[in-house]
Formats: C-alpha cells, sequence, structure tokens
C-alpha cells in the first residue's frame, strides 16, 4: 500500500466508531461479509447511489482497500446508479490528496479511472454506470444503498442477495463553495472510517 495512503489509515479511528445507532446500522452488512468468509465464498459488494458520481465510489475504493488492510480475500468491491452520470472530479481530486494513484484510461463524457492503492495491487476501475451495467456482478451479491434516494427509488435491486442501506449525506451540498474540499475531504473520511470498522469486524 502507498505510504501516504497508510498515512491517511492512520487517522482513522475505526476501533472507536462510538455511535451505537450507526454500528447498528453498519450490523447487517457486518453479518454478511462475516457469513461468506465463513462458507468460504467470494464477497460482491455493490454500492448503489442516485447518479453513481461521489458517495458510491467513496465507499467501494473504501471497502476494497479494508479488505485488503485486513486481508479478507475474496471481496470484490463495485458501484453503480440508478442513473449513468460521471464520476464527479473532486472525488477523484480527494483521493489523490489521500495517497491513492489515480490516472484517465478513458475520456469522454463519462471518463474511465484506474485507482491505484499499491504498487502491485490491481487497479480499482472508476466509472460512472447503472447498478445492473454488465460490468457489476448480477447474482450473489449485497446491495449498499448508499444514499436515500436511491434506497427509496429501487425497492428491487434483481439478483440482490441482500440489501443494507448504508446512507451517507451528499458533499454535492458544498459544491462551488469555499467550503467544498473540506466537505469532500471530511465525507472520504467518515465512509472510509466505517468501512474500516466493517472489516476489522471479520473473524
Amino acid at each position: 500500500m502507498y505510504q501516504k495512503l497508510s498515512e491517511t489509515i492512520k487517522q482513522l479511528y475505526f476501533e472507536e466508531l462510538g455511535n451505537e445507532e450507526r454500528k447498528s446500522i453498519l450490523q447487517p452488512l457486518v453479518e454478511y461479509i462475516q457469513q461468506k468468509v465463513n462458507n468460504k465464498q467470494d464477497i460482491n459488494l455493490n454500492f448503489i447511489c442516485t447518479h453513481n458520481s461521489r458517495r458510491s465510489h467513496f465507499s467501494q475504493i473504501w471497502a476494497q482497500v479494508a479488505s485488503e488492510y485486513f486481508k479478507i480475500q475474496n471481496v470484490y468491491c463495485y458501484s453503480g446508479g440508478t442513473e449513468e452520470t460521471a464520476l464527479f472530479p473532486k472525488v477523484i481530486e480527494t483521493l489523490s490528496n489521500q495517497g491513492f494513484n489515480i490516472f484517465k484510461i478513458a475520456d469522454g463524457v463519462n471518463p474511465v479511472y484506474a485507482v491505484k492503492y499499491g504498487e502491485n495491487i490491481l487497479p480499482i476501475i472508476g466509472f460512472s454506470k447503472k447498478y445492473e451495467n454488465p460490468f457489476n456482478p448480477t447474482s450473489e451479491f449485497a446491495a449498499i444503498m448508499t444514499c436515500s434516494q436511491a434506497d427509496g427509488g429501487c425497492p428491487f435491486i434483481v439478483g440482490a442477495e441482500k440489501r443494507v442501506p448504508i446512507t451517507f449525506e451528499d458533499p454535492k451540498v458544498s459544491d462551488n463553495t469555499p467550503e467544498q474540499t473540506q466537505v469532500y475531504l471530511e465525507k472520504s473520511l467518515q465512509i472510509a472510517t466505517e468501512m474500516f470498522y466493517i472489516f476489522s469486524q471479520i473473524k
């Protein structure tokens, strides 16, 4: 794992996640992952938000890093939306500043990025897509709803074994304000902390 990213991870106080109500929201995903580990099955996680542009990507990327950090094998993290837009540039900037090595591998209105978190680790591919896009799993996955709009607007996710609402406030509220950089940083760290807490609970 890159040195700067390791330093960012040291800032996360996931062992002390003190909010019991929040822990109860995270617990169903802990149980899903633990069951898959116990049964020696692949762990497919699809993080879903309306536009697949901000929160779902933060969640996908930090969950994949957390699984590597805690050496939980056969974890495959994806993301999707109820509609396709584009991965918001501020997400890329925020993650780059936190120690990821990110480079664009396809241009256009919906660019495709490779997100690396270690020299010899397979990169995460980031781009906006609908949750049922062929890039994502079609069965035997958990659908993690990262925004209330997607959770309310998608009563049924085809192929999902389990549906877990873990919603986050949208950092988009800070766009075009002086607070934008700080808000995106804090949202990334919040999501990272919770993903690391989840994987820290796996035995």
